[in-house]
């Protein structure tokens, strides 16, 4: 082989390298541009619930809750503090509330810590012995799938023996098999934190839907465009904005719809 080939070799070889290098910092800017896309609109804290208005010196006494942060700890499928506050704090006026997705049970011992003497709370997980029968369908992102699965692994949780236990009610099944029927208009509050797969999300907010009551909250977690993981959040809140009043609360990952009273 001559020089002059070898030379033309290294020179094709450099462009080629150049030219992914490029595509590698297109994608990734197409992609940031994406996430960027916010299709349901904005909304405060205030706007989320009254109880959230400030006073003359801020937040007022009536958002003070009981709170356990996760500090500066990486814990699967728990939400961010300023998320789990006002989650706490929507507790505090729910005397029925309903989780999709129970992961260690943190979220659950706050909604259940932080609600009425006489409320109830009842969260939902697929059990470890049962992960074969998760029902993925055509279209479901196999990442959403696995964080799924990964976090269904607990049969003991964070609220296991605390002082809230009593109030909690554990249900061990895949939420596509769950029916609805005894929990229609009668929820206070839902929270919907389980499969992200399009296909799961979709069928539990058929269900939460239903089970709303007039003037009870429903609120999503994860709406942000985070391609395989949070994806199938993403788009069916977008096409469900179609349909209902839903709103993105500012600061944080949550979705909100209020049912009309």
């Amino acid at each position: 082989m001559n020089l002059g080939m070898i030379l033309y070799i290294i020179i094709i070889g450099l462009l080629f390298v150049n030219v992914m290098w490029v595509g590698r910092r297109m994608i990734h800017f197409i992609r940031s541009q994406v996430r960027r896309k916010v299709v349901i609109p904005m909304c405060s804290l205030q706007e989320l619930d009254p109880i959230f208005y400030p006073g003359e010196f801020g937040l007022t006494p009536a958002t003070e809750v009981h709170f356990i942060s996760k500090g500066n700890m990486v814990i699967l499928g728990t939400v961010k503090d300023l998320e789990a506050w006002v989650l706490s704090v929507l507790a505090k006026k729910a005397k029925r509330i309903f989780e999709f997705g129970t992961c260690t049970g943190r979220t659950t011992y706050l909604l259940a810590r932080n609600s009425p003497a006489d409320a109830s709370v009842t969260t939902m997980t697929l059990p470890p012995a049962d992960k074969d029968k998760y029902a993925a369908e055509q279209g479901d992102d196999a990442v959403a799938m696995r964080h799924a699965l990964a976090e269904s692994v607990h049969t003991k949780f964070f609220y296991s023996g605390t002082m809230v236990e009593p109030k909690i009610k554990q249900l061990f099944m895949d939420s596509k098999h769950f029916d609805e029927t005894l929990y229609v208009d009668s929820c206070d509050l839902i929270f919907v934190d389980g499969s992200h797969a399009y296909s799961y999300v979709k069928s539990d907010t058929l269900k939460a839907l239903r089970m709303l009551k007039p003037g009870g909250v429903l609120l999503w977690h994860d709406y942000h465009l985070a391609p395989g993981v949070t994806e199938g959040v993403y788009r069916a809140l977008n096409e469900l904005f179609k349909q209902y009043s839903l709103k993105h609360v500012s600061g944080t990952s949550f979705v909100t719809y209020r049912k009309p009273a």
